[in-house]
């Protein structure tokens, strides 16, 4: 008879190789788990928000075939005083300034380069509307107060079913999202975690089936509004987001490189916020949005989209931050002052009376500390003036 120690070594022997090849085969989907549960560390941060590719599923977004568009560099200006520190306090790890299409300062820290892909956050919600405007002036969409479902049936049922495009445009769908980034079990995390292991981001926005207003009564900032955008570009076109973005948007505009999106498991773009581009190729679509829609001479975008969608049109409270489609206005803005604003410190701040826009992109932590934002506005608002 054998003794029971020598079984229980087989035994203990063939669940370690099955671990072993469970690990093997679900490695990638192991990868980009922990990679989300460690993606916002101190000691990470800053290489992951420049290196997304090595974590998650993408897909590129094409920069077409033209030739580069050079951004020439003009007189070099002299930060005003505290900018520095607010660079090391807000840890930036870009800072580009354009006026009249020439870099006035451009700046990398925290041992980025010029040539690393920042990830964009939430900037890429702009680029979306930027690509609807398009798509809605070649009469593929037909009007913002068509119903979602009208372009995305699978929403039937769901809690979009009697929302317009405007009401996600503007974020009044009055669906139950909670975007608390800093609790681990909210939709917002949950929604992460459906793109690092291989879900279907589709069936997550499909999954809402209650509302806690009803569409266009009250806003409230849900990123899963623009997951829905997307759907509905999708559903007019019969296209992918990467591929009309790259023909409509990006490829006039002479990128330097290519750009990438964080997909789902199913291929699908993580549209909300998970565009990677240089910072001078961030600063190449601003200059297009600063020049109303047109780029060396041609027009990209209609003017009267890109002058509706800086509107604070959305119901947002008195006193607060204005929202238009998919665009921030700062409080007490001037004409032609909005911004795209980004987890974790990205922005892109526009001054079109100065001709001046800013690029910033970060690794944050107190990104949501009340007034950060205000403070960020101010010093964007000294650099603009002192050109």
């Amino acid at each position: 008879m054998r003794s029971p120690l020598i079984w229980l070594g087989r035994l203990l022997l063939a669940f370690v190789l099955a671990a072993l090849v469970v690990g093997f085969w679900k490695r990638d989907d192991l990868m980009r788990l922990w990679t989300v549960k460690t993606l916002f560390d101190e000691s990470r941060i800053v290489q992951n928000f420049s290196h997304m590719e090595r974590g998650f599923h993408t897909v590129p977004v094409s920069r077409g075939s033209g030739p580069v568009v050079t951004l020439d560099k003009g007189q070099q200006m002299t930060l005003p005083e505290g900018t520095e520190s607010w660079i090391d306090d807000r840890r930036l790890t870009s800072l580009l300034v354009l006026q009249d299409g020439q870099i006035r300062h451009e700046g990398y820290y925290q041992g980025t380069e010029p040539e690393d892909r920042r990830i964009s956050w939430s900037l890429a919600k702009s680029y979306l509307s930027v690509l609807l405007g398009a798509l809605i002036a070649e009469g593929t969409i037909g009007s913002l107060d068509d119903p979602v479902v009208k372009y995305v049936p699978s929403l039937i049922g769901s809690a979009y079913d009697g929302t317009s495009i405007r009401n996600v445009l503007n974020m009044t769908s009055g669906v139950a999202f909670d975007e608390d980034y800093f609790d681990p079990d909210s939709d917002i995390n949950r929604m992460g975690r459906v793109v690092a292991l291989g879900g279907s981001l589709d069936a997550f926005t499909a999954s809402f089936t209650r509302r806690i207003a009803d569409p266009g009564a009250n806003w409230r900032y849900v990123s899963i509004d623009t997951h829905a955008i997307g759907m509905v570009i999708r559903g007019a076109t019969g296209r992918t987001i990467p591929d009309l973005l790259s023909e409509k948007i990006i490829a006039p505009l002479g990128l330097e490189q290519d750009g990438l999106y964080l997909t789902d498991g199913t291929g699908t773009a993580f549209v909300l916020g998970g565009l990677n581009f240089t910072t001078r190729d961030y600063a190449r679509f601003g200059r297009m949005i600063l020049q109303g829609g047109a780029y060396d001479g041609h027009q990209i975008v209609p003017a009267d989209w890109i002058v509706a969608s800086i509107l604070p049109s959305a119901p947002t409270a008195h006193g607060k931050l204005g929202y238009g489609y998919q665009w921030w206005v700062p409080k007490g803005a001037h004409d032609g002052e909005f911004m795209a604003i980004g987890i974790y410190g990205q922005y892109l701040y526009f001054d079109q009376p100065r001709g001046v826009m800013i690029v910033v992109t970060a690794a944050d932590p107190d990104f949501e500390t009340p007034g950060t934002i205000d403070d960020n506005v101010e010093v964007f608002r000294k650099i603009a003036r002192s050109l």
